[in-house]
């Protein structure tokens, strides 16, 4: 199964403006709705020289539908709200995951692994992949109801979630710490990392938990807490890091990925799971007990094992969230 990478959609020059500062509070306070989140990774830069009219991302795509995904798809009974296609909902955040380009308006122009993905599975089933931007609020009551068939938009799987919808596992849920590019910090992967340090991080986020808990040990143990910085506004968020107020920014890993790699203004330096100290993965959403998700799941096993999906996460440098195997209902994080 070979992939061929398509026509892009044009990408503005805002973009670069957004990959700069998602390092920042935006990318924690924006992604964290949906889950808590790689390593920057592979020579090519995606889009590093945008412009307003002739840039493009790649788009990628698969000889034909998977065989044994289409065979499942029609033992399941499964019938799309809109026949012969596969209606996805995708949001709409930032790079890497989903964005916008500037001057785009359509559905189908929303760019990253999350689009990505689900224009993969719709092409395994055999159907028309049929994108819908959503709105983070919006989705749960939307693939409940039947408007959507299937969700691709970084949600990550919780056993309350399980209750509601069935899951097929694609991404390792992560968090990233990231200082700047220059900066002697070499590690922070647990408490005593963080002594004294003084860490940009989101209020109210999973992220925010994990240093609790770390501040909580160390202070135990005799030691200076790391101190916690909140920043509304990204731009000061990224101005204290550069500047030296700020040794570190924690937060979504992808998002932080995506700004190290376009800028070349901080290094990551530590991955703690986003569920920690419990791991999590992110994955495809269906309504529960439709059918859908078994096919849905060996697409992503067969692009898994065909190498399409490593080249997916290494063109958005996201190849440190790889998973082996995309599993049905794997374990989530428990109920608060």
């Amino acid at each position: 199964m070979a992939i061929s990478k398509k026509q892009g959609v044009a990408l503005g020059v805002g973009i670069v403006a957004v990959a700069a500062i998602v390092g920042g509070v935006f990318a924690v306070v924006n992604l964290n709705a949906g889950s808590a989140e790689a390593a920057p990774g592979g020579d090519e830069t995606p889009a590093a020289e945008a412009n307003t009219t002739t840039d493009e991302i790649e788009r990628f795509h698969l000889d034909g539908p998977i065989p044994e995904a289409v065979e499942a798809l029609e033992a399941s009974g499964f019938e799309p709200i809109e026949a012969g296609k596969l209606t996805v909902a995708i949001g709409a955040f930032v790079p890497p995951l989903s964005y916008q380009p500037d001057g785009t308006s359509a559905p189908g122009d929303v760019a990253g692994t999350e689009p990505n993905l689900g224009s993969l599975i719709a092409e395994g089933l055999g159907l028309e992949y049929n994108p819908q931007v959503v709105a983070w609020a919006d989705w749960p009551l939307g693939i409940q109801s039947g408007k959507y068939d299937l969700i691709t938009a970084n949600v990550t799987v919780t056993e309350e979630r399980k209750e509601l919808y069935d899951f097929a596992s694609y991404r390792q849920d992560l968090l990233g710490f990231y200082v700047k590019s220059d900066s002697p910090i070499e590690s922070i992967t647990k408490a005593a990392d963080i002594e004294g340090l003084k860490i940009i991080v989101g209020s109210g986020t999973n992220q925010e938990q994990v240093l609790l808990a770390w501040n909580e040990e160390l202070e135990a143990d005799g030691k200076q807490p790391a101190e916690l910085q909140y920043f509304d506004d990204t731009a000061a968020a990224t101005l204290a890091i550069q500047s030296g107020r700020a040794d570190a920014n924690f937060g979504p890993n992808a998002t932080s990925a995506w700004a190290a790699r376009e800028t070349g203004d901080t290094k990551l330096v530590g991955i703690v799971p986003g569920g920690w100290p419990l791991t999590a993965e992110i994955a495809a959403g269906t309504a529960k007990g439709n059918g859908l998700i078994e096919p849905v799941s060996i697409v992503l096993n067969a692009i898994i094992a065909d190498g399409t999906y490593t080249e997916l996460l290494e063109f958005w440098g996201l190849e440190s969230e790889a998973i082996e195997e995309s599993v049905v209902n794997p374990a989530g994080l428990p109920k608060s």
